[in-house]
């Protein structure tokens, strides 16, 4: 267990070992990402009493469209509002979900977030936490939209930022306040992530029960790099369960 209220550069190192032997065994990508999820959310602990630190943990990874099993296509294309002018259009596509509602617990019964289309530059900034999560890790919006392979060699070199929201009641950047912020006591929120090999994107994001500063939040940013390593054998290919 970690405590997030007094994470450590140690605690960092010991989960970052855990994380990046996720992928041992695993068939999909899907199936990686749900084994992370579940054990950022069953992990991540707070205070002397051990209770759980997070309300929801998610996994995202952009995927083509035309890579999307059919009923993501259908979802993505009722978000569209038609048919997307490229198979190519990538989709931020939920693939973990982990949290304390039984719904929050399987990619099926999601609502409102299974697949979202990435168009252009400014569809994505009408969706303010997804706007903010790309800038924030420093992603180039333009390159992720085309998945430049050269934008994926210069990435080789460039280490990610973190996604942090010291508090989330009230922010801008952090959507369905009165539905999901509010109620269930979301106070910070943090995701980290980077690049796979196709050029796509994958963000972990990780909504907790107390404030969580900003030298704690920087903490995640190595978590990134073993992320990957448990995602990479899947890039492209084998991405649903």
């Amino acid at each position: 267990m970690f405590d997030l209220q007094s994470f450590s550069l140690r605690e960092m190192t010991a989960c970052g070992v855990a994380l990046r032997g996720l992928g041992k065994g695993a068939a999909s990508m899907e199936e990686v990402s749900g084994r992370v999820v579940r054990f950022l959310f069953e992990h991540l602990r707070s205070g002397a009493d051990g209770a759980a630190a997070c309300v929801l943990v998610r996994l995202f990874v952009t995927v083509p469209y035309a890579q999307l099993e059919p009923d993501l296509q259908r979802f993505a294309r009722d978000v569209l509002g038609r048919e997307p002018e490229s198979p190519a259009m990538r989709c931020l596509t939920l693939l973990g979900t982990a949290g304390a509602r039984p719904e929050w617990n399987a990619r099926a019964t999601s609502l409102a977030h299974k697949a979202l289309p990435l168009v252009s530059e400014a569809s994505i900034g009408r969706s303010p936490m997804i706007a903010q999560l790309i800038g924030q890790l420093g992603v180039e919006t333009a390159s992720l939209l085309a998945a430049d392979p050269h934008f994926v060699l210069d990435a080789h070199q460039h280490t990610f930022n973190v996604f942090h929201v010291l508090d989330a009641v009230g922010s801008p950047h952090i959507p369905a306040q009165q539905e999901f912020v509010i109620p269930f006591g979301v106070r910070s929120v943090i995701g980290f992530g980077g690049l796979l090999p196709t050029g796509d994107l994958f963000a972990t994001i990780v909504f907790t029960k107390h404030q969580v500063p900003r030298q704690t939040a920087d903490l995640f940013k190595a978590l990134a790099l073993n992320v990957k390593v448990a995602l990479v054998p899947f890039a492209g290919q084998r991405i649903f369960a």
